[in-house]
């Protein structure tokens, strides 16, 4: 805990606040982010003095998802060796996200890796004591897979959420969408890949607090405060409670099926073609392309 390379870890009272800290990339999710994440998670549930966990991003916005330059620039060298060393179970990056599309490819491959970001991404959901993600500027993409795994959401009204990926190469892991917004609503952005602000958000029933930026901090900590004057014990029986109906849902098969769609998403031949722009042009000029007819690049 004290080698944290993503995030960061504090208790102050009854909150155990992790933050993510990789601002000057947007806070951009790398394959050790869930992992830091998950173990931090656990700390906050073994520690008895802890009542709730606090999710936020550091910079200027929550998450704008995975940190994809490399892996969509097809310039991963030095990636697999700073991030998953030959022979480690993440070793597949490079085959998974970087395969020349003439060749063979094992999607169960790429699903391991996918499925083990999920379950870091899950121990906010799978938590016993209640999760709160504040978010800023911008949840977007993979940001979206965390910040929905969260019990609650504090938002600011301008900010920016939504799954941009639903365009061409990316299916949401996580698969909450439909279960916190009713199927309607999730079809209506991943349809289109749209976003909504703040403001929507909590009209949706997405996020239970919303406020603008000046005043986000102070309402998050409102809400905070408030969650942590119940006892611990009666925190983990109404969530366990309420996480059943999802349960009962089919929360566990829909997200199978949504990582192995994530996983073919970036193999079909849109998936390809977007690649390899990304490859010769960069990723932002992918994007830009990508989103240009939607009217919203650069939002």
């Amino acid at each position: 805990m004290d080698e944290l390379e993503t995030l960061t870890y504090e208790v102050t009272g009854r909150i155990a606040r992790i933050t993510l800290n990789r601002p000057e990339r947007g806070n951009g999710i790398t394959l050790e982010m869930p992992r830091e994440l998950a173990a931090c998670v656990e700390r906050a549930n073994l520690d008895p003095a802890v009542h709730v966990i606090a999710l936020a991003g550091n910079g200027s916005g929550f998450c704008g998802g995975y940190d994809l330059v490399a892996s969509a620039e097809r310039n991963l060298e030095g990636v697999a060796d700073a991030e998953a060393p030959a022979g480690s179970p993440l070793d597949p990056m490079v085959q998974a996200r970087n395969h020349d599309p003439e060749g063979t490819w094992d999607p169960v491959v790429d699903y391991q890796m996918m499925s083990r970001n999920l379950r870091g991404f899950m121990s906010l959901f799978h938590s016993e004591k209640p999760t709160v993600c504040k978010v800023h500027g911008y949840c977007v993409a993979g940001g979206t897979d965390m910040a929905l795994c969260c019990d609650l959401l504090t938002v600011e009204d301008r900010a920016k959420i939504g799954y941009p990926p639903a365009r061409v190469w990316g299916v949401p892991t996580s698969a909450l969408w439909a279960f916190r917004i009713g199927p309607a609503r999730a079809k209506r952005l991943l349809l289109t890949g749209d976003s909504i602000d703040g403001t929507m958000a909590v009209e949706w029933g997405l996020a239970s607090e919303v406020a603008p930026a000046a005043e986000l901090d102070e309402r998050t900590e409102g809400l905070l405060e408030r969650i942590a004057r119940i006892p611990v014990n009666q925190l983990v029986m109404h969530k366990l409670l309420v996480n059943q109906a999802l349960y009962a849902q089919g929360l566990h098969a829909t997200q199978a099926l949504g990582v192995f769609f994530d996983v073919i998403a970036r193999h079909t031949p849109e998936g390809f073609a977007w690649q390899r722009l990304a490859a010769e042009k960069g990723f932002k000029e992918a994007v830009r392309q990508r989103d240009y007819p939607f009217g919203d690049f650069g939002r």
